[in-house]
């Protein structure tokens, strides 16, 4: 054998020891964990950006109550969540917040004698049902929102989140805003007390819920209606309007929202101002460790791909992406905090 072969021999057998057993970039993770609501496009994005990145995004989709857990906790990488963290609370668990996607929570419901008519709701129902004071589909209130529909002399069965959710943290959010019972009683947050009903995991686990039960009502963010075929209630908004939820009526809520990168971008938009702006809309949130700058700048690689990218996507999932000019606050706080 000449030595030009046996060189190109060694030269081939180093190049299968250097393909097989060094770590490449391609097999590069990144680990996020949270919001439910987000996981239709979240997981749609994911895997569109490992097809030209080669960079996996193993997301789990355990509630947003548990993404700020383990966040905090530095178990993962990223943290997403529909309940924003106010800027004390950033401070205090040394974390930074960004939005990157909006989308709408609805009640979604299980009424077989409707035969695909609309049930109109408004604050004031919503919150009798889950209180338990409003016990029966033919109760006076909902009659009077739906005139002309023959509901039936059914109980209500109210589903709602078991774990820790953002989901639940706008819906409670908007109810708190809406009735004065509510704010009372139960108030808002990514885990209540629930007056009365059944809980399932996930918005997954409500959705299901709601298709097996009949006579249910349960509150899911739009995405999981949708893909589970469900009704889904029109609502009287701040403005006494009736609207259904969707890209128009979300982005119209979402509008009226101040959001400062000063203040790492804190803001509910629920119960917003607008003549169609839809009432239980909401954004979600990134959360970052601070302090972990380099793993932080891949992160925000992904999502900076995501803000160029990723908008058609949403859009076919019934989610709103960000404004032009809200995007490039997000990239300004990024340069702002070493990210970008």
């Amino acid at each position: 054998m000449h030595f030009r072969d046996k060189m190109l021999g060694l030269g081939l057998a180093l190049l299968f020891l250097l393909t097989f057993f060094l770590p490449s970039k391609a097999s590069e993770t990144l680990n996020g964990a949270g919001s439910t609501f987000v996981y239709p496009i979240l997981s749609k994005w994911a895997y569109d950006f490992q097809k030209v990145s080669g960079v996996k995004i193993n997301y789990q989709s355990i509630g947003s109550g548990g993404g700020i857990r383990q966040i905090t906790e530095r178990t993962i990488h990223f943290g997403a969540s529909d309940m924003p963290l106010t800027p004390q609370e950033l401070k205090s668990k040394k974390l930074l917040q960004f939005p990157i996607v909006i989308g709408g929570v609805v009640l979604a419901y299980n009424l077989p004698e409707l035969r695909g008519k609309s049930l109109i709701l408004d604050g004031e129902t919503i919150c009798g049902v889950y209180l338990g004071k409003i016990k029966s589909w033919d109760d006076p209130k909902i009659r009077a929102l739906n005139p002309g529909i023959a509901l039936p002399s059914r109980p209500i069965t109210p589903v709602f989140r078991s774990d820790g959710s953002g989901t639940t943290a706008l819906f409670t959010h908007y109810l708190s805003e809406v009735c004065k019972d509510w704010a009372k009683e139960v108030g808002f947050g990514t885990s209540v007390k629930f007056k009365t009903g059944l809980s399932g995991k996930g918005n997954e686990g409500v959705a299901n819920y709601v298709k097996r039960t009949p006579y249910s009502i349960g509150y899911v963010e739009y995405a999981y209606a949708v893909q589970n075929k469900l009704s889904i209630a029109l609502l009287k908004n701040r403005a006494g309007n009736v609207v259904a939820p969707d890209v128009n009526t979300f982005k119209e809520a979402a509008s009226s929202a101040n959001l400062d990168p000063k203040n790492h971008f804190y803001a509910w938009i629920t119960n917003a101002p607008g003549k169609n702006a839809y009432p239980i809309t909401g954004l979600v949130f990134i959360l970052l460790a601070e302090e972990k700058k380099d793993i932080n700048k891949k992160v925000v690689k992904f999502f900076d791909w995501v803000l160029t990218n990723g908008d058609n996507q949403a859009l076919s999932l019934q989610y709103v992406p960000l404004p032009k000019d809200l995007k490039d606050k997000v990239r300004s706080y990024w340069k702002a905090n070493g990210l970008y």
